[in-house]
């Protein structure tokens, strides 16, 4: 006895092949996310001290960092480097100006 093929009447859905080409990629919209808040924040140096110094800090301490005088400070936007900067003072207050920032390409792989 043959085997008896029977038909599927199920259709098949048929789909063009998948190329790399971009020009077929829609245009990100970037205007979606432009009012998204970020944490911007500067680090002047870091410092590792046992606990028992930690301990013993107090009003007047003075905890002594790892980077000089008149380094750069580090910029992140949410813990992520992305330049860095020297302090500035604009009406009485703080700022940074930036003097050398991460180009976008970089930045993008530091998130990965």
């Amino acid at each position: 006895m043959e085997p008896t093929m029977i038909e599927d009447p199920t259709p098949r859905a048929s789909f063009d092949d998948l190329t790399a080409d971009a020009s077929n990629a829609p245009e990100l919209n970037l205007d979606v996310i432009l009012d998204v808040p970020v944490s911007l924040s500067l680090e002047v140096g870091r410092a590792r001290i046992p606990i028992r110094n930690l301990l013993q800090l107090n009003q007047g301490s003075v905890v002594e960092l790892e980077r000089g005088a008149g380094d750069p400070l580090d910029v992140y936007v949410n813990g992520t480097l992305i330049a860095q900067g020297e302090v500035v003072v604009v009406n009485d207050r703080f700022g940074v100006r930036l003097t050398d920032v991460v180009s976008p390409s970089e930045r993008i792989k530091r998130l990965r």
